[in-house]
């Protein structure tokens, strides 16, 4: 795999974005283990994207302004739904004294539905794998593939590493009660942001 395509992906998943910011939410709020848990969510929240993109169903999103729209607002609401959560101090991103493992389901569940959400992803992956694809391919599908399991390979690496310092500081925000009600508003307002930002993309 060439320079230029680990460059660009470097750039695109260390980018903050909706994943980035549910990752460090998690962080911060349950610990090193839950931001694992959350960076490996996000992550297979990018399978629904990868599968579409390989079998057309991303160019008929593309080209279908309903599809999307319907798409992008249900995206916009569950962005909407983290921001009042992160707010109420609630659901995944309730902060805890102590790691609680059972939470982990609600965390993957969390992180994958924020990324499948998001139909900017999958036209993304129509945009940007097949530059990387030469015209004298002879198995295009397979190096799609390969693509694409890098692009998870480096996107969990990097989430985990945003998850793992946010988890580093953790006991010294939660030692502060005005410092944790500011981090929440912000994880609120963040994901507004881009609950807001996601309403206003076009195709």
């Amino acid at each position: 795999m060439s320079l230029q395509f680990w460059l660009t992906t470097l750039v695109v998943v260390a980018s903050p974005g909706i994943g980035v910011v549910y990752t460090l939410a998690a962080g911060l709020s349950r610990g090193a283990r839950a931001s694992l848990v959350a960076a490996f969510g996000c992550t297979l929240g990018i399978v629904p994207h990868v599968a579409a993109a390989l079998l057309g169903l991303a160019a008929i999103l593309h080209a279908s302004a309903l599809a999307f729209a319907a798409l992008k607002y249900a995206g916009v609401a569950y962005l909407l739904f983290l921001a009042w959560c992160a707010l109420r101090e609630g659901g995944a991103l309730r902060v805890e004294r102590v790691e609680d493992r059972r939470s982990d389901v609600r965390i993957v569940v969390d992180a994958i539905l924020a990324n499948v959400l998001n139909p900017k992803l999958s036209i993304f992956f129509v945009a940007f794998l097949p530059q990387f694809v030469s015209s004298g391919e002879a198995r295009p599908l397979l190096r799609m593939l390969e693509l694409s399991a890098a692009f998870m390979a480096a996107t969990f690496v990097v989430f985990a590493l945003y998850g793992v310092f946010a988890a580093s500081v953790r006991d010294h925000v939660i030692a502060r009660p005005r410092v944790l009600a500011w981090l929440r508003r912000s994880f609120a307002a963040a994901f507004g942001a881009l609950a807001v930002r996601l309403a206003l993309t076009e195709e």
